[in-house]
């Protein structure tokens, strides 16, 4: 553990944490170093989604209601 580390308490449901030990043990990893994998994932995502909407705000938006009357005229419902 870096001295930039923060420890922190997380408490996981029994089935998930035996697994996250399970596989911790069969690649050769700690748990830490798996949560934070996927943490980091998961922030990875969120801001790609960010990005993406980002790009996208200039386009015209329509409501459900029009979508769904779209797809009727175009007889995809």
């Amino acid at each position: 553990m870096s001295d930039s580390s923060k420890r922190s308490t997380v408490y996981f449901e029994t089935e998930i944490h035996q697994a996250l030990r399970l596989k911790a043990a069969f690649t050769h990893r700690s748990v830490s170093d798996l949560v934070n994998e996927a943490v980091r994932r998961a922030l990875q995502e969120d801001q790609e989604d960010l990005e993406a909407f980002d790009n996208r705000i200039s386009e015209p938006t329509i409501t459900y209601e029009e979508l769904l009357n779209d797809l009727k005229a175009h007889g995809k419902i």
